[in-house]
């Protein structure tokens, strides 16, 4: 009888091995992108990748990220399975005339003939002590794109499952790669990976036992942050509920709904900021299909409506668990409200 190895491993090695047997299992799948190759990636994500498979296979490009992902569009077209890395969120930005004008679209305007299995690879997010441009929260923008897929994973599993869907799908996909949970560990065997559920549905990371208190709802680099919150609420006499989107493009309302119908409130978390984040649409999709069972409104903890900050003052303008326990705080108890105002 043959035992699987399992043994701590991290996020960015559980990346590097979905590319590596993506690309070993067909050799359609092409990675690109800014010091991809000699390099390994400024996070060492595809290091090695040049080594196994060559230059044409793992191919260092000019820093130039509308050419790159502009050329992704014909490697695809022409069969292709291409793997963008974009070297940080914020550098992702020139190349979006690109990913919205073609990339989203271009499925749809040849009614099916031509589909575009192209990821892109984002590293994105704060908490690593970067500077502007380097820790940016975009999904949103990716979010309002029609035709492209989203996803976030926040767990070493989820990262190698989600990114071979990703590169097996045959739309587009946004990969969004937590940078600050790169380096987190835990028990995972590259040879015989776990299977996890599938694009487009969200997990219940943390059930609520019996209080059934509110519903935290939140995805990638959040939802430690979220786990964390949870835990610390059980010594105040709270039950929370943690929900890990996974998937923010397709949405899974099904699984939100029900927690938030089993717990009556709901807070939603991400780094993206309050205004017009991601954070606005959850809260709408759960009012509209869970009116009668809230028994509060939907709150948000979210990064600050402001360009990112200075590297010393990113734990200010994270959401951290002091917030997310705050907004569990402002729901609404019968116990805290007399005529209607709070006491």
């Amino acid at each position: 009888m043959t035992t699987t190895a399992v043994k701590p491993a991290t996020m960015a090695q559980a990346l590097g091995r979905a590319l590596r047997d993506a690309m070993a299992a067909d050799p359609a799948v092409h990675v690109l992108g800014e010091d991809v190759g000699t390099l390994g990636g400024v996070f060492r994500i595809t290091d090695g990748l040049a080594k196994e498979f060559g230059d044409d296979r793992c191919t260092d490009t000019p820093l130039a990220e509308a050419g790159i992902l502009g050329t992704a569009v014909g490697m695809a077209m022409y069969g292709l399975r291409p793997v963008v890395e974009m070297q940080f969120d914020a550098f992702a930005y020139p190349s979006f005339e690109q990913l919205v004008s073609h990339v989203s679209r271009m499925r749809n305007r040849t009614r099916g003939a031509l589909p575009m299995p192209i990821t892109v690879r984002v590293p994105y997010g704060g908490g690593i002590g970067g500077v502007e441009h380097h820790s940016d929260s975009s999904e949103a923008y990716y979010m309002a794109t029609p035709g492209l897929h989203v996803v976030a994973p926040a767990t070493v599993a989820d990262a190698y499952g989600l990114l071979r869907a990703a590169i097996a799908s045959d739309d587009p996909v946004v990969f969004l790669e937590p940078k600050r949970l790169y380096w987190s560990k835990a028990e995972w065997s590259p040879d015989h990976p776990e299977e996890v559920a599938p694009i487009g549905r969200a997990v219940v990371r943390r059930p609520a036992t019996g209080g059934r208190t509110a519903t935290l709802i939140s995805y990638g680099p959040s939802v430690p942050v979220c786990l964390e919150a949870a835990e610390a609420a059980s010594a105040e006499g709270w039950d929370l509920e943690v929900v890990d989107l996974r998937s923010l493009v397709p949405f899974d309302d099904e699984t939100v709904c029900a927690s938030v119908r089993r717990t009556g409130r709901a807070v939603v978390v991400h780094e993206s900021t309050g205004f017009g984040g991601p954070g606005g649409e959850i809260a709408a999709r759960i009012t509209e299909r869970c009116f009668h069972h809230l028994e509060a409104p939907v709150l948000r903890v979210a990064g600050f409506d402001i360009p990112y900050p200075p590297p010393m003052l990113e734990r200010h303008h994270l959401p951290g668990v002091d917030r997310v326990l705050d907004a569990v705080a402002r729901l609404q108890w019968e116990s805290e409200w007399t005529e209607g105002r709070a006491v």
